[in-house]
């Protein structure tokens, strides 16, 4: 147990970047805690943070020891959630990694709602719209909108989604003569840089085959809800997330352009580390909202 507590130690000073504010973080004194990480150090018989009165780091040795000890500390932590499950509400902090799109659009409402449902958790959301790497950042789960790819990650789909390419009836009108997806290299685009595909859109023939259509035009903006207001204002057709323009679409001021050959293969995943004792807070999160977007397809 005194090894326990040492090496919590040490990972809450690692992470809260410094003894001072590992000790307003956990409400242990800065004295208690550089003495439990000073008798880790001890015991290990090795250097583990380099401190001085103004600078801390960590010795080749910390890094390697933390990695391993906040793999280990998590397990111990999900193995005790599992057994207090049934027996109280859930405790601590989620560190959740989303998309600032999802965050601010009318889904994000999701993660307003979980937490409003579980007042005892602490959910830390940072939205991002790069994809983090959820073991080395310590994020316990993503919300992620994309085309699923092979990796080293759980992943469980919690909604449908697709994209559509859409103009206004009155820029329509002016640009009569787009009739298939090759078209609207002629025309003025919109580009949202945040795409992995800037400056071409990718569109799929009927037989699965692909073909990528480039594109370009007089905005480019890393925001997809800015890329909404520009295709709104009739500048151009633009490429925007289901769940960004759906409304726009259902009330005629956007009209949608090649639906048959878009992808449907995309979706909303919720995204998290293999680990051997699943946290019940991450299991509790995804299965939420997943059953959020059942609610609100």
């Amino acid at each position: 147990m005194d090894t326990l507590t040492r090496i919590r130690a040490f990972i809450d000073v690692v992470e809260a970047e410094g003894f001072s504010a590992a000790a307003r973080r956990t409400g242990r004194s800065k004295a208690l805690l550089s003495k439990y990480v000073r008798e880790l150090e001890d015991e290990l018989g090795a250097l583990l943070l380099n401190r001085t009165t103004r600078q801390f780091s960590m010795t080749e040795a910390g890094h390697t020891y933390y990695r391993t000890a906040s793999d280990i500390l998590k397990e111990i932590d999900n193995l005790a959630d599992l057994v207090r499950e049934n027996n109280a509400q859930l405790k601590g902090r989620l560190k959740v990694s989303v998309p600032r799109t999802f965050v601010d659009a009318d889904v994000g409402q999701s993660l307003i709602d979980f937490a409003k449902e579980n007042p005892n958790l602490q959910l830390e959301i940072a939205a991002d719209d790069r994809f983090v790497d959820l073991i080395e950042e310590g994020f316990d789960v993503a919300v992620r909108v994309t085309k699923l790819e092979d990796s080293g990650m759980i992943a469980r789909k919690i909604s449908d989604f697709r994209v559509h390419i859409c103009a206004t009836p009155e820029f329509l009108e002016r640009y009569p003569n787009i009739e298939h997806p090759t078209d609207i290299s002629n025309v003025p685009f919109i580009v949202d840089t945040n795409s992995r595909s800037q400056t071409s859109i990718r569109f799929y023939n009927p037989d699965n085959t692909s073909f990528a259509v480039a594109v370009s035009g007089p905005m480019e903006v890393n925001s997809p809800h800015a890329t909404l207001r520009a295709a709104l204002s009739g500048i151009g057709i633009a490429l925007i997330p289901d769940f960004i323009a759906r409304k726009p679409i259902e009330d005629g001021r956007l009209v949608t352009l090649f639906n048959d050959y878009i992808p449907t293969d995309r979706g909303i995943y919720a995204v998290y580390p293999h680990r051997r004792y699943l946290p019940a807070k991450v299991r509790i999160f995804v299965d939420y909202l997943h059953n959020w977007f059942k609610k609100h397809p």
